[in-house]
């Protein structure tokens, strides 16, 4: 069987990324703002800003590397109250208000593309499933939120991951492959639909069929993308209509 006689398989669902995929945004402006936002909120609580940011961090590359044997949140909490003390466990409700209330002002520096939600209609009329298979570095409730700043609902997604839900990050390809299976399909059946060359384009490394949005692009190591398709909205609703 040469190239050309390849037969692509059939697209069943649509996996899509959303910090610069379904929600415009410049990356590095909104995790400073998200920062700043929760230094404020934790100060009057002992937190000195900087010290708290580097413990952020590292709570996320706890995640970013989790094996797949505790949760994410567990990972990040974990590796948190090593940084800063047990005592910071107790203050983890206070947390979780910040991303109910202040959290909602990060929404400010962050845009919303109506092409997400036709987009999104798109894949549902042609009788695909949509994920959403974002980093999982956020609790749920940060993650809803974000879905509807993009002008969506968490009821347009079969699943979306967060922090308490999945025992892997982006970019391991064990999770796509735990997306794949929570959605009872070959990976090869499921497309990965991201701004993250790094990150949303490992998912062809597990069979997956990706796209790679460029509206807000990041391609931090400079690869190529000339054999990922690739384009704006337009060009992947065209890109999905021959699926």
């Amino acid at each position: 069987m040469n190239v050309s006689e390849h037969t692509v398989p059939a697209v069943k669902a649509v996996l899509f990324d959303l910090d610069g995929t379904l929600l415009p945004m410049d990356q590095d402006l909104f995790t400073k703002t998200y920062f700043k936002l929760l230094a404020k909120k934790m100060s009057p609580y002992g937190y000195e800003p900087q010290a708290l940011i580097d413990a952020i961090w590292a709570g996320t590359a706890a995640m970013v590397k989790n094996d797949g044997t505790k949760s994410n949140e567990d990972a990040f909490w974990n590796c948190f109250a090593q940084v800063l003390g047990e005592q910071v466990l107790t203050h983890k409700p206070l947390f979780d208000a910040f991303y109910r209330n202040e959290f909602q002002e990060a929404k400010a520096v962050c845009g919303c593309n109506p092409a997400a939600a036709e987009t999104l209609s798109l894949v549902k009329a042609a009788g695909l499933r949509a994920a959403l298979a974002t980093n999982p570095i956020f609790p749920a409730v940060a993650t809803e939120s974000r879905i509807r700043w993009a002008g969506l609902d968490p009821a347009d997604f079969a699943l979306y991951t967060c922090y308490e839900n999945i025992a892997y990050c982006k970019p391991n390809p064990a999770y796509y492959l735990e997306l794949a299976k929570r959605l009872q399909l070959a990976p090869e059946h499921c497309l990965m639909v991201g701004n993250d060359v790094d990150e949303d384009m490992t998912a062809a490394e597990t069979g997956m069929q990706v796209f790679l949005l460029t509206d807000c692009m990041i391609n931090k190591s400079g690869k190529s993308i000339s054999e990922i398709p690739h384009g704006d909205f337009s060009a992947l609703q065209k890109y999905l209509r021959t699926k």
